[in-house]
This record gives structure tokens, C-alpha cells and sequence, in this order.
């Protein structure tokens, strides 16, 4: 997993490209070279890649010396931000050995017969690690098994665009496994290969969405389906990712026009497209499979109970203080990578609350409590950087967050209620509160760090923001929430707000006014086609003391109550200068 934090945006583009027809020692093909050639142009004057920063190497030069060292020399001359493309049509190899197939690429100079000779294909991909850019598509016209995919994005996903941008990813689609044949001729395209023909058309728009977007998963998808299905065509397509859950983006107007509000994080959500393929699917014995059984019957609550004990405990000791402590100096890459070590710890305990909350029933509320509680008690209040001191709430408002979004998405206003009411010890003099305060107030001082975030700088609520597009693809992949999960998002920030400043105003009755933690529905309340605030309260005036959150719990259960923390929010999110 990667610790960069990426912008919402390519620094540069560049291209390996290579193609083969004749070779020293093996039989010749008949249209690789048109092939390689053409989806360089393509990349050249449709997707604004530099010709400078396209590689094109075909025949006689394209040695296994000279493919390596051009594809190493990305090592140093390319950056983080960078897209990268590696396309080969040649022969492909296939080697059976202890643990299964071998892949190979076949080399001007390669010979078949001595496997020293060829390229190894996860020798490019374990020297893909060493290559800073955030995303690369290997894109092989040659048959050959032994890839190492190992997941792709679930069918039927949703995900925010620019945040493909944000996140790291290695994608493959080669054109046909081991015992198949590729076709070098017969595809829609006169002089070129059947799946190289079904990629230029994919490249030229047919891959593309109803805006005009093409994506690496789109083309992927396009490709192995046409492919398949072509009558001159013995080969079926293999897709996937290597490693990453990001998505090279080959075109995005909807991106390219100019910013309306920068301090507006105004993403778009599109689908992510799919085919009959599919990866390999979980283990039956993985914890999130488990969580799932367990929930489906009551009998198996201890079992569940045990099940978040385990995974809880891992957690603890992973995020302890000697991992993180909470000494030493301020740094962007610092706080990054905490921020990204706190993720892939927590990843798998997130996944199970998010079953808990959208599934579980009376019985299992106590289970929503225990894991942000046991969190909580281990921090004690200590001399250390005022960031990183905040910063140590991180895994209990991943799991808030995550609970919270996910109970709101099923209704279960009993399971937010008992996330936001947990009580919590507060202080030495054994004074309690609830975790929604908790969390209100100690991560008030994550809001400049947040800032720092490339693609969060001038932004209202950085730290709403980055949530937001963070929590999305676990939550769609698990509770497939599609285009609601905006609304269940903001929502649940409202509520959050609206339960933090009734409890702090019945807790210390504050002459002060009211203050409130702010989410991404603050820059929104002018629109009135999309006002959440205005929804929310639309509705609790129409069904008063039957609305679902007070018959929870919320706001003591009275309306009245409700009713006058509503205005006096409405009344202080009106005074707000950056609206």
C-alpha cells in the first residue's frame, strides 16, 4: 500500500511501446509493428501525451536489453503524479513451474527454447515498484498465463473521479491466457490485431461514458468483452488489477473545464464498468465473511463478540504509541504517513462495524460500542505535539464515521443512536460524556494539518472532504450505496453537528453561543436543489415525534428540543463568512 498522498491530477504522461513482427528465433507475426505504432499516435493526439515522453521501440531494437532499460529509466525520470503505460504486441511464453504458470514476453533476440532470453512478466512488475508514478496500465497483445492479478474493483461499483486520480493502482489486460492463440489479423480494423483493433475503437470512444470519460477499467472492460465475442477472435482477455484500487484516467473533459470554486470539492461520480469477468472471490474464512455469517443468526453474537475482540486487539497493538508517537516536529510526509498507516490498520475492523452497523440488530449494539470505547481508553493525556495528540482519534473517526454512515444507510437510527450516545470515560475525576462530543472536540485541531493535503489546500472543511472520498469505495463495495452515498454522507454529518451541539448545550447550558463541528454540507445550503439541512429538517417538521432519530433517542427524544437546537444552528451556519 502506498504512502503518497497524489494529486488530482497528472504531472506528466509516458509510454513504453514496442512491437515485434520479426523475430531471430521465432515465427514472425504480421501486424505488431501497426499495432505498437498506432497506439502511440493514439496516446499522442488524442490523449495529450508529449511525443517527447513516448518510447517506441519495434523489430530489431526492441532486444530485451533495450526493453528493460527503457522501462527501468522510468525509475528516475518520472515523478509521483505521473500516468504510465507499458505496450507490448509480440509473442508471449508460457512455463509451467512449482507453483504454477510462468509468463513471459518474447524479446526481438528471445528465444523460446532458453528461457534466460526472455522477459520475465513479473519482473516488470516487481520493477514496477521501484516507479514513482501513481498509475500504470501493462497492456499485452500476447497470450501467456501466470499473471499475477490478483483483485479487481467489484462489479457494479461507484467511484468519484478525481479521487481515481488520488489513489495507486497497477492495471493489466493482456489479450489472451496461456493455451490461446492470439489473432494476429481479422479484427475490426484492417491491418491490425483482433484485440489491438477492439482497443483503438475502445481508445477512440467506445469506451467512453455518456460525458465523455475513459478510464483505464473502462477500456479493460470494453475490450474483454468485445474481444471475446469476435468472430475471428479464439482468445479471451485477462484484466485486473496488479496492485492499487485507483484507475488510470485516459480522458476526462468534465475535469479539463475551468474550476468553478476551489474551496468546493466538487467531484463526480460515475460508474465503473463491468463484464462477466470476475476475480478470484473472498475466502469464506475471511473476517469479513465471518462478520456476515455471525450477524444472520442470533446464536452466533459470542462469536461476533470474539470475532471484533480479535481484530481489535491487532488494532490496539498496532496503533500504540511506539508506532505513533506523539513527540517530535510537524511534517507533511509525517502526518501522511500516519494518516495512511492508520488506514491499513484499521481496514479490516472498519469493514466488520460496517456490517454490524447495517445489519445488526438489539443484541448487537453493545458490539458498536466496544470498539471506539476500548480506543478511547488507552488515550491518556499527555505532553506531545498538539497534531499528533489529535491525530491519535484518527482510528476511532474512521470507525465512526464508517458506523455511522453505514447505520444511516439502513435506517437503523437505534445503531446511530448507540454510536453517538457511547459513553465515555472523560477525565481522572470519573466525569463522563458521549463519543460524539468526544470526537467533536478532539479532532478540532486536525483541521489545518488536513489543509496541508495536496488537493485540499483552499478548501472549506479539509478534513470532511478527504473523509468523504476516503470512506466511499469501502462502503459502495460492501453496501452497494451508489449515488446515495453523498446524501447518507451528509446526512451524517448534520446529525453529528445537530446531536454535538444538543449535547453540549444540555451539558453545559452555554451562554456563549453555539459552536459545532462544520462538515461539507456547510457550502451547500445556498443550493436549493441540493440542501441537505433544508431536507432534514423538511422532514422532522412533517413527522415530529415520529421522526425515526427522535424515536431513537436523539436530542432526548423531544421534538421541542429538536426544534429549538435546529434553529439556533440554522441561526449560526447562516453567520458563516465562507459560505
Amino acid at each position: 500500500m502506498s504512502s503518497e498522498i497524489y494529486s488530482p491530477k497528472y504531472s506528466a504522461s509516458r509510454a513504453l511501446i514496442v512491437g515485434i513482427n520479426n523475430y531471430q528465433h521465432a515465427s514472425p507475426l504480421g501486424y505488431a509493428v501497426n499495432d505498437a505504432h498506432a497506439i502511440a499516435e493514439l496516446l499522442i493526439n488524442n490523449f495529450g501525451f508529449d511525443q517527447t515522453n513516448v518510447i517506441v521501440i519495434d523489430n530489431t531494437d526492441a532486444t530485451r536489453a533495450n526493453i528493460i532499460d527503457s522501462f527501468l529509466s522510468f525509475t528516475t525520470n518520472s515523478n509521483s503524479d505521473d500516468r504510465i503505460i507499458f505496450f507490448f504486441a509480440g509473442h508471449g511464453h508460457t512455463l509451467s513451474g512449482r507453483r504454477g504458470e510462468v509468463g513471459f514476453l518474447v524479446p526481438y533476440d528471445g528465444n523460446p527454447q532458453n528461457v534466460s532470453t526472455l522477459i520475465r512478466w513479473d519482473e516488470l512488475t516487481s520493477n514496477g515498484e521501484l516507479i514513482p508514478a501513481k498509475h500504470m496500465l501493462f497492456i499485452m497483445d500476447a497470450c501467456y498465463g501466470g499473471l499475477a492479478i490478483t483483485r479487481s474493483l467489484p462489479p457494479g461499483s461507484m467511484r468519484f473521479l478525481k479521487d481515481m486520480l488520488l489513489r495507486y493502482s497497477r492495471q493489466v489486460l493482456t489479450a489472451g491466457k496461456a493455451n490461446e492463440v492470439v489473432a494476429d489479423s481479422g479484427g475490426p480494423i484492417p491491418h491490425h490485431s483482433v484485440f489491438t483493433g477492439h482497443l483503438i475503437e475502445a481508445l477512440q470512444g467506445k469506451a467512453s461514458s455518456t460525458d465523455g470519460i475513459i478510464t483505464a477499467n473502462g477500456v479493460m472492460a470494453y475490450v474483454y468483452s468485445h474481444v471475446g465475442k469476435d468472430q475471428h477472435s479464439h482468445q479471451t482477455p485477462h484484466y485486473g488489477f496488479i496492485d492499487g484500487d485507483g484507475d488510470l484516467i485516459f480522458k476526462a473533459p468534465i475535469l479539463e473545464s475551468p474550476k468553478k470554486e476551489e474551496k468546493k470539492d466538487e467531484d463526480f461520480l460515475i460508474a465503473v464498468p463491468s463484464s462477466m469477468h470476475m476475480t478470484n472471490p473472498p475466502e469464506s474464512s475471511s473476517p469479513i465473511a465471518l462478520a456476515k455469517e455471525y450477524l444472520s443468526d442470533s446464536r452466533h453474537t459470542i462469536k461476533l463478540h470474539d470475532l471484533i475482540s480479535q481484530e481489535l486487539r491487532e488494532v490496539l497493538l498496532q496503533t500504540s504509541e511506539d508506532n505513533f508517537m506523539i513527540q517530535g516536529k510537524w511534517s507533511l510526509e509525517e502526518f501522511t504517513r500516519r494518516l495512511k498507516e492508520y488506514e491499513r490498520i484499521l481496514y479490516n475492523l472498519q469493514r466488520i462495524m460496517c456490517c454490524v452497523a447495517y445489519w445488526g440488530k438489539q443484541e448487537h449494539m453493545p458490539l458498536l460500542k466496544m470498539a471506539p470505547i476500548r480506543l478511547r481508553d488507552r488515550l491518556e493525556s499527555k505532553s506531545g505535539l498538539v497534531v499528533w495528540q489529535a491525530l491519535r482519534w484518527y482510528p476511532i473517526m474512521l470507525l465512526f464515521y464508517t458506523s455511522g454512515i453505514s447505520a444511516l444507510a439502513s435506517e437503523k437510527y437505534d445503531n446511530l443512536a448507540a454510536i453517538f450516545l457511547s459513553r465515555v470515560p472523560h477525565s481522572p475525576y470519573d466525569k463522563a460524556t458521549v463519543l460524539v462530543t468526544n470526537i467533536g472536540d478532539q479532532t478540532a485541531d486536525l483541521h489545518d494539518a488536513f489543509k496541508e493535503l495536496p488537493g485540499h489546500e483552499r478548501q472549506y472543511v479539509p478534513r470532511s472532504e478527504y473523509l468523504f472520498k476516503l470512506l466511499q469505495p469501502m462502503l459502495d463495495d460492501l453496501l452497494f450505496l451508489g449515488g446515495d452515498y453523498e446524501l447518507h454522507f451528509d446526512r451524517f454529518e448534520l446529525l453529528f453537528s445537530m446531536v454535538y451541539a444538543d449535547i453540549d448545550k444540555q451539558q453545559f447550558n452555554r451562554v456563549r453561543g453555539l459552536w459545532t463541528p462544520i462538515g461539507r454540507f456547510g457550502w451547500k445550503l445556498k443550493n436549493e436543489d441540493t440542501n441537505p439541512l433544508h431536507d432534514l429538517l423538511n422532514e422532522a417538521n412533517t413527522q415530529k415525534e415520529s421522526w425515526a432519530p427522535l424515536k431513537a433517542g436523539l436530542f432526548g427524544g423531544d421534538y421541542t428540543r429538536f426544534k429549538q437546537i435546529a434553529d439556533e444552528f440554522t441561526e449560526y451556519l447562516s453567520r458563516l463568512s465562507w459560505r
